[in-house]
């Protein structure tokens, strides 16, 4: 019988262990705080090379999240769909998930499985799904969630320079003279790095920076420039900056001619991208095309910084190498402050692009369709051949899932029931799959439902490799405590069931998975880099330790890693020449028509990360937005007869969901806005149950950034509130089922040392009686000491519980007019004689106050500083140094500065 208790452990001295941060791909050095069985705390390491001590709000929040009710713990195995899955032990795990993919590869091919892994894997992890797929399986078949994110830059890089590798480091971002984002809220995706450009701007004011985003974003807020061009034209946007730049004789010929090749066919496209042309498909003025040509031109250090808004699109790929045309035809590359420069989402989307874990790639850069590259890797690990037949991207792969050509897949450390387009064809799919292993550190994400095999892996803190970051450098992860219950690290997983398949694929063969610690992969992987553009022969885990974090290349020999690419202006391209690519703009997949008027994109929170598998388990990074809203132009607002906290229904072609909805002057009129975190976890449906898997035909990276949308007022008048402190994770876990009865369901997490979870939803009428009643139980509102009122004339409903006079759990049902009194008074701790009034009054709103009352959003996470505080210290005439002085907002990591000038400014324009 397997234990399923954990060890009582008794804990020693503090001690601190340099590591990683497991976020974005800014790599930043943290130093965790810990007494050897659990973390205390976190902070920047001050000598990190990409942070310097910075962490922004969610990175210093680490030690909060991944507590152990959220946490995959054991092996977890159901025999049939119909059945719940049971505890089960490793080996009997193993062998069970080893037996259904020898067979479905003995019944029907090697491509009748696949793995889908992930970009917050380490290199070590990666490395070894890649060996097994592809030397043992003999599949293709092997794809990663940064195809979601990053496959355009990575074409965008090999079709302009030869290799994906950015040219460019943080340095860079300080040196430059003008700095141009494309397609990211900077401020909220990297913080940490906006931090650094806000420090340069301050020190260097005559530094430009152009932002190109469809929102008016934080980021916006230091820009000389802001192009608010419509969604999906930045093709256009690019081609007439080409226009001006060469008709102003702001190109550099002398590097065209020594180091390039296809500008003539370039140009005579650009010719037709009239400054008059560009500006009415952009939708932006001529005069800003102007000043933006200008101030590239003119600059002698020229970045470009560009994210999601670029690679998420049908012709990202496209976007991507004309944007790095610029680059080309005015010389600026390959030197400091200067470059096309990429920012990774996750981090080590950089490892996973190394070792080959995208479905058309192998290690070391190399391409599944090459021959050459096939037999190269082949013979360094010693097997008969690699498959040439090519392998299913993402969209592709979960399509062949659901028509039942994949019989068994294996997912790793990723979340594709919330993060995939078109959630409601991916979720068919698994559910229809026979066979999905899933290998995973939290049980609680969407995919683990549809899970028939959990395999419970090591998380940050509890594991130890290498990643990359979006500089090409390579950090160590730093083990601080053993994982919890029975987790292992991702290698570790993988490496044992490999072993165990070979065994039935191929017993009495050499074996392939001889790894004992992940050094021993990294020791075996780096030999596939060498001689490669991201040579790493001189690299291991002690030399890093020595040195610090390194970028590549870093040949065997050298002393030092390659801070820029190209300053010789060779590139790794057949002639050595960059290539210009010449391809025209084309309009996104969906565009606005009467059916669907809206364009809704999709983006990043500042205090949220993706599908919130991490930070949807800390209370605090709920502070700031506490739900997923709907943001609309006033004039579209108006249009549809509108006010800011309607319900409405958001329609596409693919789904349609309930969400709230709110006045948004940041947008252009006919935009929507939403953020992307949010799945069915915390919202019914999910934000991707409306997105659209079209993908760029080069990349496969689908158009997640532009959806055609209509909204509607949804009639729900029946409302319903809860809240309840404690356990959150089972919490959610046991109430998330029942809210399936209601049109709309919101679930998030509140406060900080007291967590809670928070219930809002509605609904055209009242539901069964039953299903309050079995809510009331789960919130321990159905017996002890509980306020009741219930009028069953109106469908009104109170319950309060109070122990030891501090309100423990809350439910509204009927209306919800006092939910932001009610919460207000949770986080105070009071219980007094207003609230015994307010039971009593047939009307929930607040006493004497208006019903329109709205939550006070913490605007300051690091030093807990709400925005009422921030406004009343603005209103008596503090500015921002002041206000961090008096109110400690903006002094740790400073994510919440762009939004207190915001604040600041707000009233002085108001007066």
């Amino acid at each position: 019988m397997t234990d399923l208790s954990l060890p009582i452990a008794t804990s020693g001295p503090l001690r601190t262990t340099a590591s990683t941060c497991c976020y974005c791909g800014v790599g930043c050095g943290v130093l965790i705080e810990h007494d050897d069985l659990h973390i205390h705390g976190v902070s920047g390491d001050p000598h990190h090379p990409a942070n310097f001590g910075r962490l922004c709000s969610k990175g210093s929040s680490l030690h909060l999240t991944g507590d152990l009710s959220s946490r995959a713990l054991y092996p977890e195995l159901r025999l049939g769909k119909a059945l719940p899955r049971s505890v089960t032990d490793w080996d009997t795990a193993l062998e069970h998930a080893t037996g259904v993919f020898a067979q479905a590869i003995a019944e029907h091919g090697p491509d009748s499985v696949a793995f889908y892994i992930s970009g917050q894997l380490l290199t070590e992890d990666y490395y070894a799904f890649n060996k097994l797929a592809r030397a043992l399986v003999g599949t293709n078949n092997i794809d990663s969630n940064s195809r979601l994110c990053m496959s355009s830059a990575v074409v965008g890089y090999k079709r302009s320079l030869g290799a994906d590798a950015p040219p460019c480091n943080y340095q860079d971002i300080e040196l430059a003279d003008t700095l141009l984002i494309v397609g990211s809220n900077m401020a909220y995706a990297h913080p940490v790095l906006f931090r650094r450009l806000e420090e340069a701007k301050s020190r260097r004011p005559d530094m430009k920076i152009i932002v190109v985003d469809p929102r008016r974003t934080d980021t916006c807020e230091l820009a000389d420039l802001h192009l608010a061009i419509q969604g999906g034209s930045d093709v256009a946007l690019f081609h007439g900056l080409l226009h001006l730049l060469i008709e102003q004789a702001y190109t550099d010929e002398t590097f065209i001619n020594a180091h390039t090749e296809h500008f003539s066919e370039l140009k005579a496209l650009v010719h037709d991208y009239t400054p008059e042309h560009v500006a009415q498909v952009c939708g932006i003025r001529v005069e800003d095309l102007h000043t933006c040509a200008r101030l590239i031109g003119e600059a002698p250090a020229f970045l470009s910084l560009w994210c999601m808004g670029l690679n998420q699109s049908t012709a990202g790929s496209a976007k991507n190498s004309a944007l790095i045309n610029l680059h080309l035809a005015t010389g600026q590359i390959g030197r400091p402050g200067a470059g096309p420069f990429s920012l990774t989402g996750q981090p080590n989307a950089m490892g996973g692009r190394e070792t080959g874990s995208l479905s058309n790639l192998l290690p070391g850069h190399r391409e599944a369709g090459n021959a050459e590259h096939r037999r190269e890797v082949a013979e360094y690990w010693n097997v008969a051949g690699l498959p040439a037949t090519p392998g299913l991207s993402a969209v592709d792969l979960f399509e062949q899932v659901r028509n039942g050509t994949i019989k068994a897949l294996w997912i790793a450390c990723t979340n594709p029931a919330q993060s995939m387009p078109d959630q409601a064809t991916v979720r068919q799919a698994l559910s229809d799959c026979p066979f999905v292993v899933l290998q995973e550190a939290f049980r609680t994400t969407e995919t683990a439902h549809y899970a028939d095999l959990l395999l419970p892996a090591a998380s940050w803190g509890e594991k130890e490799g290498t990643v990359t970051n979006s500089e090409r450098r390579l950090s160590n992860v730093r083990k601080a405590i053993p994982a919890p219950g029975q987790a292992r690290a991702d290698w570790s997983i993988t490496v044992d069931f490999a072993r165990r398949l070979q065994k039935r694929l191929r017993p009495g063969s050499a074996p392939l998975f001889d790894f004992a610690t992940a050094r021993s992969l990294f020791d075996e992987y780096k030999g596939l880099t060498r001689g490669r553009d991201l040579d790493m022969s001189g690299i291991n885990r002690d030399l890093l330790e020595q040195l610090g974090p390194q970028q590549w290349p870093f040949p065997e020999g050298a002393s030092a890693g390659t801070a820029r690419l190209y300053s010789d202006g060779v590139f790794p391209t057949a002639s050595g020449r960059a290539q210009f690519v010449c391809e025209g703009y084309v309009a996104p997949q969906e565009r606005r028509d009467a059916l669907f008027p809206l364009t809704l994109n999709t983006g990043r929170l500042r205090d949220q990360w993706h599908g919130m598998s991490r930070t949807g388990t800390a209370a605090r990074l709920f502070g700031h937005v506490s739900e997923a809203v709907l943001g609309l132009n006033p004039a579209d607002m108006q249009r549809q007869h509108l006010e800011s906290g309607d319900l409405v229904r958001l329609h596409s072609r693919r789904g349609h969901l309930v969400v709230p909805v709110a006045s948004d002057d940041s947008l252009r009129a006919g935009h929507a806005w939403l953020p992307m975190h949010w799945g069915d976890r915390f919202l019914k449906g999910g934000v991707n149950l409306l997105t659209q898997p079209a993908y760029d035909p080069l990349s496969k990276q689908p158009e997640l950034k532009h959806s055609g949308v209509r909204v509607e007022k949804a009639d729900l008048p029946w409302q319903f509130f809860a809240l309840i402190e404690g356990d959150v994770q089972n919490h959610l876990q046991a109430l998330r089922p029942l809210c399936e009865a209601f049109d709309y369901a919101s679930l998030s997490l509140a406060g900080r040392e007291r967590p809670a979870l928070v219930i809002r939803a509605a609904h055209p009428h009242a539901p069964e009686a039953a299903l309050l009643a079995q809510i009331d139980h789960l919130l321990g509102l159905d017996h002890g000491p509980v306020m009741a009122y219930d009028d069953a004339s109106r469908g009104v409903g109170k319950r309060v519980r109070i122990d030891q006079e501090r309100i423990t759990a809350v439910r509204l049902a009927g209306e919800t007019l006092a939910r932001h009194w009610l919460q207000n008074l949770w986080l105070e701790g009071r219980a007094d004689e207003p609230l015994r009034r307010w039971m009593l009054a047939p009307i929930s709103r607040e006493p004497g106050k208006s019903a329109l009352q709205t939550r006070d959003t913490i605007v300051c996470n690091c030093k807990n500083v709400s925005q009422s505080s921030i406004s009343a210290g603005i209103e008596r005439g503090l500015c921002l140094d002041q206000l961090k002085q008096q109110l400690g907002c903006g002094t740790q990591c400073g994510s919440c500065v762009p939004e207190i000038k915001r604040l600041i400014n707000l009233v002085a324009v108001t007066e």
